[in-house]
């Protein structure tokens, strides 16, 4: 019974240390990107991201906690300006500036999780035209610690987070559309 127990615990070791080996493998950043062709131009698409009290409007993580508690404080609009939140366990809480801007086509914010993790990353907005429409990419890259690289053997963290992105690029749609 004590030399199985021995048996099985040395497999599960090795187990283990094969995740974690592997795990190392992985790239020291990561990138999430979704884009969607959006029937505005740029310029009217721009005035949306840049003003972080729109994202109301149509940001998916403002639909999956309503209630969350909402600051706004720097510039009013653009460069310097700052959303924080504080929200349920689908939204946590965490805050973004917008580092930089070049209008109309690109809107870069700096983006610091507090819960239910903590994580620095930064934020894309691209807007090229696109025929009668504008090319619209949200990215986000940063990055990739090793506790992130375990857990992405186990949770398809692109396809979880580009899901949100491909739901509030068509919201983003819908209020640029209007």
């Amino acid at each position: 019974m004590l030399k199985a127990f021995a048996v099985i615990a040395g497999v599960v070791a090795i187990l283990v240390l094969g995740v974690l080996v592997y795990a190392a493998t992985k790239p020291d950043t990561f990138r999430i990107e979704r884009a969607l062709d959006i029937k505005a131009p740029p310029e009217k698409i721009f005035s949306i991201i840049v003003d972080l009290r729109r994202s109301v409007e149509w940001s998916p993580y403002e639909k999956k906690d309503p209630d969350m508690k909402r600051t706004y404080s720097g510039a009013a609009i653009g460069k310097g300006a700052i959303y924080e939140w504080d929200g349920d366990k689908n939204v946590g809480a965490g805050r973004i500036e917008i580092a930089d801007v070049s209008p109309p086509n690109k809107v870069t914010l700096k983006l610091d999780m507090v819960r239910p993790f903590m994580a620095s990353n930064i934020v894309e907005y691209t807007m090229q035209p696109n025929g009668e429409a504008s090319r619209v990419t949200w990215a986000m890259h940063g990055p990739n610690p090793y506790l992130a690289k375990v857990m992405q053997l186990f949770f398809d963290v692109d396809k979880m987070v580009g899901k949100d992105f491909e739901e509030g690029l068509a919201s983003l749609r819908a209020v640029a559309e209007k």
